[in-house]
């Protein structure tokens, strides 16, 4: 029988030698670069969204294998959600990896395989890099200039 932790690699090394979402989007509504300066991880990620909804993500970049697979499962899991509903999925993720939050497996898919990453701190960013993109990306700009 296969443990837990044996199933969350495969998951994770799954996603990191197929990731979901690879590559640019045509017409994205919004873009997002983003980089982790301790460990060099970086990712361009592209949503298109239509009618309220997430209708296609795409993301480029490089770096170790948790941060290409959290952007791979976030590419897979948030396609189809309305953006109101992929924030929240974006948070209980960013809770869940600080301890914060027990995983919900219906709303987070595969991400969940990445639970075990709240053990290592220093990692935690790494798989958050893809996920925080696509929440500025959705998030509209502040009135004013954000001052």
């Amino acid at each position: 029988m296969q443990s837990i932790d044996t199933l969350y690699q495969e998951i994770i090394l799954d996603h990191f030698r197929a990731p979901r979402g690879e590559g640019t989007l045509d017409s994205p509504t919004a873009a997002v670069d983003s980089n982790n300066p301790l460990c060099g991880d970086e990712v361009h990620l592209e949503v298109r969204i239509e009618d309220g909804k997430i209708a296609e993500i795409g993301h480029t970049g490089q770096g170790c294998s948790i941060s290409r697979s959290a952007v791979s499962m976030l590419a897979e899991q948030a396609v189809g959600l309305e953006v109101d509903e992929a924030l929240g999925v974006i948070e209980h993720f960013r809770l869940m990896l600080h301890g914060d939050e027990p995983p919900d497996e219906d709303r987070l898919g595969d991400a969940i395989a990445l639970e075990g990453v709240a053990k290592f701190p220093a990692r935690i960013k790494c798989a958050l890099l893809g996920w925080m993109a696509l929440k500025e990306a959705l998030l509209p700009e502040p009135v004013g200039g954000g001052n």
